[in-house]
């Protein structure tokens, strides 16, 4: 009998890099669903009818955002329901927390929910869309839930990019990690959570689209900046991407569009050129 290899695998056996992977994100909504997901739901699918017109109505006024599901295995049917709104821009990071007696009672209002301090993090595990998400992403969340705070750790739908499970998205500081093991799990998001990015696992920020992506990590890698904020966006022009670092210093990379290896995006799917970019500093 023929043993499956997991798009993850593939992606690994081919060397297909991480860098400049994440999925281009300015904000968050975090649904709590303790129930099976559906494959999408990327436009609320599986919620009931009132908190599907809240969502669908704050993706519509919110710029670049997207919906996840999040649940918690082992949390009580008693207690409430919670949602998160999220917002990464470094210009306005914040984090806003909703209590909810069930569903329907969903209102993103942001002004009247409680803001808070904390930061999050989501293991993506959504095993009815990838099984590497599953299989991956389940065990990387058994290693942190026991060394997390209970609200502070959840499981997510689909981050984007199975093949780089497990997938681990820290908010509201928007650091994407990929290919984290559960025996590394607590060591790199401890860093995370400290404001140290681990640049083996570092699949870019969500806030950048992928050229900025690509750019940060080149000027992070040669010049060995790990902390968050030891490198500061200021302007894109093509691909000639500009950086300043906390000591005022100008740092420039030129980044690139190019073919990455040939592999399945998921499992199941058919191999396929993956979109790959890269850069350099100059």
């Amino acid at each position: 009998m023929s043993t499956q290899v997991r798009c993850a695998e593939l992606s690994e056996l081919a060397g297909e890099s991480l860098e400049a992977t994440a999925s281009t994100t300015q904000s968050w909504l975090l649904v709590e669903v303790p129930d099976t997901w559906s494959r999408d739901v990327s436009d609320g699918n599986g919620l009931p009818d009132t908190a599907l017109r809240a969502v669908r109505a704050w993706l519509e006024r919110t710029p670049s955002s997207r919906l996840l599901f999040i649940r918690r295995p082992g949390r009580g049917r008693e207690e409430p329901t919670l949602a998160f709104v999220v917002h990464a821009a470094p210009s306005r990071r914040r984090v806003h927390r909703f209590e909810l007696a069930q569903l329907d009672d969903l209102d993103l209002d942001e002004s009247g929910a409680d803001e808070t301090g904390s930061q999050l993090v989501l293991v993506c595990g959504h095993g009815t869309r990838d099984a590497c998400c599953a299989l991956r992403g389940t065990a990387v969340y058994g290693a942190l839930a026991s060394s997390l705070a209970p609200e502070q750790v959840w499981l997510s739908s689909h981050q984007g990019g199975h093949r780089f499970a497990a997938n681990v998205l820290v908010l509201p500081s928007a650091v994407q990690l990929g290919r984290v093991s559960a025996a590394e799990a607590t060591t790199v998001v401890a860093r995370a959570l400290a404001g140290r990015i681990e640049l083996d696992h570092f699949r870019g920020r969500p806030t950048y689209p992928p050229e900025v992506q690509a750019a940060d990590i080149a000027v992070r890698r040669a010049f060995c900046l790990d902390g968050l904020d030891d490198l500061h966006f200021v302007e894109a022009d093509g691909g000639t991407v500009r950086f300043r670092d906390a000591r005022g210093r100008e740092h420039v990379a030129i980044a690139e569009q190019r073919s990455g290896p040939f592999v399945p995006a998921s499992c199941g799917a058919e191999p396929e050129p993956q979109v790959a970019f890269s850069a350099r500093v100059v």
